[in-house]
């Protein structure tokens, strides 16, 4: 460590510390302008934001928050080396060992899905050649052969590429193939890397097929014994995301698969060490950076203390796969999938993921093509090579806010967790509904915050095109289903959007609302561009041409922009009660047979109908209007 020198300069030294107690008078100095009267903790629960599991982010975090340590200390040093330990050492928050990935970064894994071995090996190869570090082959029911799996490795060197697989409930034959394929291309056990994918209870939760542990236990202690750096299971996280699961929903279901895990492999021969270090952990990873970064250090902390339990408390470092979420990804615009999945492989990497997948932005509309395949990879290739993340070891360690999400999403996950097991581990909680339910019900929750905009969708439900020219794609295997459902972000708003894109394709047209802007630009730009958006996330042409009417030019400007009988006033409060009444006559008597108002509820309350405004149903909203327009469902 470099020390610097003491020049004899205190910078801060005339400068008295400032108080929590200060800043709160502040808070409630701004929020008192805003018209909000709150004091001391209320001021600063009015900035606080809810998130779920019961979390919630406070505008500002200090020593108060995440304590101090035994010698009285109370900086993010002393925070992070209590209650984080340090990297390479249990509980492993920092990272699963000492160097974390800041010697060659972190692994990219590309995933090739497929059911042609010649077009997967093309793209594997094209792939190794550009940077991609590891390949994540779809193999069985969903993917290539198992017999094609020599096909589809064909010139790569499997003594440097590692090998994940992901064949469902024909894991036991890709896996068996592949470790055939080792032998014949006399790959020594010592080289080769692989994850065999297994995964028994993760194939029941995508599809309701019960798979037998015991073969997987059979795989496990067959690799064990023979290839020192192959995992046999994976404990998948994604089909409880995939769900509608929050972070600690994801994390306590891990847990419970691990944990389940372990006790079929126990009971198959292995001892405890030898069992964890069979497992391979694979989580979503989001564009809510932080949340993503506390996962992953969760996840780890968490799975220290199951080792612990189990006698192990050195083999609990968990090994990490983060693959950036299905769930967040659009069919519409998916140009900005791009920002969403940077954004994830960022958290991914500082969030100490041993190997990240970029999803291509292009993945929701079928098989990606070659530039989505480049974008995908180089994005770990660029905030590795260029950004350097890879660089610090844990470098959101010792930040007040994340140590202190990190521990309470690891309390509310251990929470959860203890759920799963009082129910009959996993193996029971999947059979009886609990996780199905539990997951629903979370989905349900934040599907109201989509549907209401709180949660916005960039080129969705917020800032949508209307005009985009559709980005189409090779259709790619389907994949497995029976099991849990598998949510999407978009689904509601890809709804809306889809009967418009039939009504365009039967009329020539999309379905239209008239945009009734009252007064000078100042007055109505704000409601109107509201507006605008909102209609168009519902695939709802917004018409507003002149950009503003008066009475007198109302009725005449609504006959010629071709609306459905739909209406929206766009002004302000003051300009709403001069003239929103006239207006509202005037667009009647020309055929309106709705008039909706941007604004509060209640204003010119008897001249028009409904209400649009922030925080409203938008879903709801603009169903009804697509069926009030005749719009085919």
């Amino acid at each position: 460590m470099t020390v610097l020198p003491d020049d004899g300069l205190s910078l801060a030294a005339e400068f008295p510390d400032a108080t929590h107690e200060q800043w709160q008078r502040l808070v409630e100095g701004v929020l008192r302008k805003s018209g909000k009267e709150a004091s001391g903790e209320a001021a600063e629960d009015a900035l606080s934001t809810q998130l779920e599991d019961g979390l919630t982010t406070r505008p500002l975090y200090t020593a108060r928050e995440t304590g101090a340590n035994a010698n009285g200390d109370t900086g993010a040093n002393a925070a992070t080396a209590d209650a984080a330990g340090f990297p390479g050492f249990a509980p492993f928050t920092r990272g699963g060992r000492p160097e974390g990935t800041s010697v060659s970064g972190w692994d990219v894994r590309q995933r090739l899905a497929g059911t042609d071995p010649v077009r997967v090996n093309k793209a594997a190869l094209a792939d190794l050649e550009n940077g991609t570090t590891s390949l994540w082959l779809t193999v069985g029911r969903t993917g290539i052969p198992a017999d094609g799996l020599a096909r589809a490795l064909d010139g790569v060197y499997l003594d440097l590429a590692p090998v994940t697989l992901d064949a469902g409930a024909d894991y036991a034959e890709a896996a068996r193939a592949l470790l055939a394929l080792y032998a014949e291309r006399e790959v020594a056990p010592d080289a080769a890397r692989a994850s065999l994918g297994a995964d028994p209870l993760g194939h029941e939760a995508r599809t309701g097929e019960v798979l037998d542990l015991a073969e997987a236990a059979a795989l496990a202690r067959e690799t064990a014994a023979a290839w020192p750096h192959v995992r046999a299971l994976t404990v998948d996280a994604l089909p409880y995301h995939e769900a509608g699961g929050s972070a600690a929903e994801e994390l306590g279901l891990s847990l419970a698969t691990g944990v389940a895990y372990l006790r079929a492999l126990e009971d198959g021969g292995l001892g405890v060490e030898a069992a964890l270090g069979q497992l391979e952990f694979r989580y979503a990873a989001t564009a809510d950076q932080f949340l993503t970064i506390a996962k992953l250090r969760a996840a780890r902390r968490l799975w220290a203390r199951v080792a612990e339990a189990c006698g192990a408390p050195e083999a609990g470092a968990q090994r990490q796969h983060a693959v950036t979420s299905p769930v967040m990804m659009t069919r519409r615009d998916p140009w900005v999938n791009m920002l969403r999945t940077t954004v994830a492989c960022m958290a991914a990497g500082v969030g100490g993921a041993d190997s990240v997948t970029v999803l291509p932005f292009d993945n929701e509309l079928g098989l990606p093509d070659a530039f989505a395949r480049r974008i995908a990879r180089n994005t770990s290739t660029i905030l590795l090579e260029e950004s350097h993340l890879a660089r610090v070891i844990d470098p959101a360690g010792g930040s007040y806010y994340v140590e202190q999400l990190t521990t309470e999403l690891a309390g509310a996950a251990w929470e959860f967790f203890q759920t799963v097991e009082k129910a009959g581990g996993l193996p029971g909680a999947l059979r009886s509904g609990l996780v199905a339910e539990r997951l629903a019900t979370t989905w349900a929750a934040r599907s109201k915050k989509l549907a209401k905009r709180r949660e916005p969708i960039t080129g969705v439900s917020e800032f949508p095109l209307l005009s985009e020219k559709p980005v189409v794609r090779e259709p790619g295997p389907a994949g497995p289903a029976g099991g849990l459902p598998r949510v999407r972000r978009d689904e509601a708003y890809e709804a809306l959007r889809a009967r418009s894109d039939a009504h365009l394709t039967a009329t020539g047209h999309r379905p239209r609302v008239f945009l009734a802007a009252l007064g000078p630009a100042a007055a109505h730009t704000a409601r109107a561009t509201f507006a605008s958006n909102l209609f168009q996330a519902g695939g709802i042409e917004p018409v507003h041409d002149p950009v503003s009417v008066d009475p007198a030019s109302a009725a005449e400007a609504y006959a010629a922009s071709g609306a459905d009988g739909m209406a929206v006033l766009c002004s302000s409060d003051a300009l709403y009660e001069e003239q929103a009444g006239a207006v509202a006559a005037a667009l009647r008597s020309a055929g309106a047979t709705t008039l909706f108002l941007a604004g509060k509820p209640g204003t010119a309350e008897g001249s028009v109908d409904e209400y649009v405004f922030a925080g409203c149903d938008a879903v709801a909203v603009l169903s009804s209007v697509l069926d009030r327009m005749g719009v085919a469902s």
